[in-house]
């Protein structure tokens, strides 16, 4: 399924059937323990691997539980090019287990003109989410 929010000039592919949530300017896609978020914002310069390791790491370390830095780099999607954060973290306790699961997550910063996009993919560390991940990522477009 293709999400295209209406004015905000990008869409994204997400999985048929995943649950649909909005929090703010975030937009999630669930289904079990897996996620895709993403986020509009508008920024005046596009971020860099520098300022992502300067400015949004200790950011996401204050945020995340169990913070374990993975990398900052850019790659190259069907979008232009991004910066790519890679972490793991703790994931919310379920609310009917408390069962709390180790994530891995993907963190895409796409810019293009004032607009930034970050992609966020989140799922059990080990799983095998590498060709869906990507499939995501590459889906990307701007309007």
């Amino acid at each position: 399924m293709v999400f295209h929010p209406p004015a905000a000039g990008y869409s994204v592919k997400v999985p048929e059937g995943w649950a649909r949530s909005t929090a703010g300017a975030a937009t999630s896609f669930t289904d079990k323990l897996n996620r895709i978020q993403v986020r509009l914002t508008t920024t005046a310069t596009p971020v860099t691997e520098q300022t992502a390791d300067s400015k949004l790491v200790p950011e996401l370390q204050r945020q995340v539980p169990k913070f374990a830095m993975g990398k900052v780099s850019e790659v190259s999607r069907a979008a232009g090019k991004a910066v790519l954060v890679t972490y793991q973290g703790d994931s919310s306790a379920d609310p009917v287990t408390g069962k709390v699961v180790r994530d891995a997550f993907e963190l895409y910063l796409f810019h293009q003109g004032s607009k930034e996009l970050a992609l966020t993919l989140s799922g059990p560390t080990n799983a095998d989410n590498v060709d869906p991940w990507k499939i995501v990522s590459d889906s990307v477009r701007w309007q």
